[in-house]
């Protein structure tokens, strides 16, 4: 078993870490919030008062952060930044969704020091992260990637190898690109269907039989009391946030202008969520914005 400390136990880190535990592993973690840390500890891990003196000695370093600058500042900042105190040899497994410059950088930075790095942002939501069902994309060398793959497996089901560093966060990046947009139509559809006096459950499910089927049609259906145990059956609660799903189609923007891509959709359901998010939305399961479409609000 390993030695492996996790920074970053928010509502996918802190199962995530448990899960670790679960498997058997040394953890000791850390987070901002003491609470979070203390569920961990309850499960089994070990903690300590700062992020320096829990990855002393840690053979894999796993972090779960909000954005690309808290990545990069803690592992590079330059009085805090863990990257003077990871022992050489170690391995950073970085499963925060960020922009692939940042995760770039944090590689070859690492690299300096003797310290192994893969970008491996995650799929699944927190349901996935509780049951270990997670998908995981992973930037990094084939060597890094065989190195860490027994680590992941521990917190997910599919692991895939997207490429050299940085291709994790962009294959992420695509993926909830897509979503947004499936996401997008579906309502559009079924608000279509409701304007014109078909029943959802009916639409639904000759969509879903039909060429219309995909993954938010089928399996997470933004029109309420179409699907039982789903967010749009709990006032949309739970699930991935509005703000969220915005922050990652702001990331696929950018790897767009950078690549000079045409993401014409991906821009459009980008401004969507925008406008749905400043309407006070923003806490929401990304499948409200169904509502958006509502034509009762158009009339």
């Amino acid at each position: 078993m390993a030695n492996i400390a996790f920074i970053g136990l928010g509502n996918m880190g802190g199962p995530m870490a448990v899960n670790l535990v679960k498997a058997g592993h040394q953890v000791c973690v850390f987070d901002l919030s003491e609470q979070a840390v203390a569920h961990v500890v309850e499960q089994g891990a070990s903690t300590q008062g700062n992020a320096i003196d829990c990855v002393q000695g840690a053979e894999f370093i796993i972090s779960m952060l909000p954005a690309g600058k808290h990545v990069d500042g803690v592992y590079l900042n330059a009085e805090s930044g863990l990257i003077n105190h990871i022992a050489k040899g170690a391995m950073v497994i970085d499963s925060s969704t960020i922009d692939a410059a940042t995760s770039k950088k944090v590689a070859a930075a690492l690299a300096q020091k003797g310290i192994d790095f893969v970008d491996a942002p995650v799929s699944g939501g927190v349901g996935g992260a509780v049951a270990g069902t997670l998908s995981f994309m992973v930037g990094g060398s084939e060597a890094e990637f065989t190195k860490v793959k027994p680590i992941l497996d521990n917190m997910g089901k599919n692991i895939f190898h997207a490429g050299a560093h940085g291709a994790g966060q962009i294959a992420k990046t695509c993926n909830n690109m897509l979503l947004s947009v499936l996401m997008v139509g579906t309502s559009e559809a079924l608000q279509l269907g409701l304007a014109n006096g078909l029943d959802a459950k009916v639409l639904s499910n000759i969509m879903s039989k039909s060429s219309g089927s995909n993954w938010t049609l089928d399996l997470y259906n933004p029109c309420p009391d179409v699907m039982e145990n789903v967010p749009s059956s709990n006032d949309y609660q739970g699930g991935f946030m509005v703000d969220l799903m915005a922050k990652d189609l702001g990331l696929a923007m950018d790897a767009s202008v950078g690549s000079q891509s045409s993401t014409p959709m991906g821009a459009l359901a980008r401004s969507l969520y925008a406008m749905h998010a400043a309407a006070g939305n923003g806490s929401k399961d990304f499948s409200s914005i169904f509502n958006l479409f509502n034509h009762s609000n158009n009339k």
